[in-house]
């Protein structure tokens, strides 16, 4: 029994060890690899910053080489590197030979620090040089920059470099793009791709690719593809071989095919700026409509209530720079407030003494205009001012090569629906907006049942010069802002609320939008200036036979 025992602690002593002995070697192995990537991650961050190093005091062809070896490090900061080296920004420090990429700003450089990425923070003009290329330096970097960028993991930037790639295409980086094309996966890098590839083939001496090619090509809008079809097209038909008669007629089938497609956007693209022009008439000219169709008062101020909108949103951005994506959610209610306020105080201190005399209605809202054009001269700038757009609102949705759409616009057209509808709404739904629609009907027969028109007048002045306000928001965000703002609009907001029908918001709609899209319309041939002239004629005709505009508001005293 005692031999038994001895037996099984020799053995479990002897396990332990043997498990001991192989943790051991386990954990060594672990400590060597450890220690084998991070000398292959220094030894990566050596060669990366020895090769820049080498940049400073290379010859053009030394450069061409460490290119070439930087590329093949597979490091995401070769790319940023060698973009700025293609568009000469990429310097180095004159007292360390640090190699930085610079931005210009006033008259100092602003340095991001080529290896860590840093900000050494601005330097003199004087400090640092630039590295040098010449063109076939730029060459080499174009195709290393595709290369790369065909690699990244955004979609859009690989988009980005086919389309750079399409621009002046040549034998390898269409072998580059083939390459590419059968592991792209996105829907409309692939279309590029293979557009780009094409038209390559459009140069091939075989004459059956270049018939495929150009049947490939039937249709795409990118510039560059017209110009070479159109070349193809003005061609010399060969008389006696069969191909090229109908490699040239596929290139006429073809450019015809493009420029309907180009007919088609260029009319999508002036309905878009129609509906653009026209929100911002419905905007300038809703507020207009409330009070003109309510309390019948001609109100030429109603531009520097706009005016004061637009300030508004100069003096929040001003108060809350670090805030400039979110200045407009603040801005709207306080110019819808701001010009709100000074049209209660217009009606209460000089319109509601003027009923019934619309001559001099005019006179004194023409006077006070020029007073708030004065107030904002002394105050704030007789100088034009300059809003900010926040982020969200710039640049532009593309919608193919020769098609976008930008944002700010496209925002004003939403926010202008979002408005008239909220109008509407008010109108419809509140008391305010039932008292406002007895008011305008019959004015005498809303008093004498209790309606307090008095206050009736002041809180839809108030209104429509609120909304006047948010107006203004609105057209910061399209033009400068100064003094002289509103009168731009003035005119133009007559305009749609007589064509439209006085009082009638669904009138208001159809003629802004209407007149916005004619515009731009009559704009291409007939020129700004003369294209307004046609409109207003056309309204001045179209009174004579509806003078109560497209949609006339109806009541016991809406014929008085």
């Amino acid at each position: 029994m005692n031999v038994m025992s001895q037996w099984i602690d020799t053995e479990h002593n002897q396990a332990g060890q043997w498990l001991a002995g192989l943790f051991f070697l386990l954990l060594c192995a672990a400590c060597m690899f450890s220690a084998g990537a991070r000398a292959d991650d220094t030894n990566n961050k050596d060669d990366y910053q020895t090769l820049l190093t080498k940049l400073v005091s290379a010859s053009y062809s030394e450069k061409e080489a460490i290119i070439s070896s930087l590329v093949e490090l597979d490091d995401k900061r070769v790319l940023a590197v060698l973009k700025a080296m293609l568009n000469s920004n990429l310097y180095y420090t004159k007292a360390d030979e640090k190699l930085v990429i610079v931005s210009e700003q006033n008259d100092s450089f602003m340095l991001d620090d080529a290896v860590t990425g840093g900000r050494p923070g601005p330097a003199e003009k004087d400090s640092v040089e630039k590295i040098k290329t010449n063109n076939k330096l730029r060459s080499l970097l174009r195709g290393e920059i595709a290369k790369l960028s065909l690699k990244n993991e955004n979609k859009d930037i690989r988009l980005a470099a086919v389309l750079e790639i399409m621009q002046d295409i040549n034998a390898s980086s269409a072998e580059l793009l083939k390459a590419a094309l059968v592991t792209e996966k996105a829907e409309s890098v692939k279309d590029g791709m293979i557009t780009a590839i094409a038209l390559y083939d459009l140069e091939s001496d075989d004459k059956d690719v270049k018939f495929d090619a150009i049947n490939q090509l039937k249709g795409s809008l990118y510039p560059q593809i017209k110009v070479a079809l159109t070349r193809i097209a003005n061609e010399e038909a060969g008389s006696t071989v069969e191909l090229d008669n109908k490699i040239h007629k596929a290139a006429k089938s073809a450019l015809s095919s493009i420029d309907s497609k180009l007919e088609l956007n260029a009319f999508i693209e002036n309905i878009f700026f129609g509906l653009s022009l026209g929100s911002v008439l419905l905007l300038a000219a809703i507020g207009l409509a409330i009070t003109f169709g309510v309390m019948g008062i001609i109100n030429m101020a109603h531009g520097e209530l706009i005016m004061l909108g637009a300030y508004t949103t100069y003096m929040i951005q001003g108060l809350f720079p670090e805030y400039l994506d979110y200045s407009l959610f603040i801005s709207i209610p306080a110019a819808f407030i701001v010009s709100g306020i000074f049209g209660v105080i217009i009606e209460r201190g000089v319109i509601r003494f003027l009923y019934g005399r619309p001559l001099e209605t005019l006179l004194a809202t023409f006077g006070i205009s020029l007073i708030l054009q004065q107030l904002v001269r002394t105050t704030i700038s007789a100088q034009n001012v300059i809003v900010s757009s926040p982020s969200w609102m710039s640049g532009s949705l593309q919608i193919n090569p020769i098609l976008s759409v930008t944002y700010n616009r496209l925002y004003i057209i939403v926010f202008s629906l979002l408005v008239f509808v909220a109008l509407l709404y008010i109108l419809k739904r509140t008391v305010l907006g039932l008292q406002v629609r007895a008011v305008s009907q019959n004015r005498a027969m809303a008093k004498a049942i209790g309606v307090r028109s008095d206050w009736v007048d002041a809180l839809t002045f108030g209104l429509g010069s609120g909304i006047a306000g948010i107006a203004g928001v609105a057209l910061s965000q399209l033009t400068n802002v100064g003094p002289n703002l509103g009168q731009s609009y003035i005119i133009d907001s007559f305009m749609v609320v007589v064509f439209g029908g006085v009082g009638n918001l669904w009138g208001t709609l159809v003629a802004a939008m209407s007149l916005g899209v004619v515009n731009k319309f009559l704009e291409p041939w007939a020129g700004a200036v003369l294209a307004k002239i046609l409109v207003l004629v056309f309204i001045i005709l179209f009174i004579q036979k509806r003078p109560r505009g497209l949609f006339p508001k109806k009541g016991r005293a809406a014929d008085d």
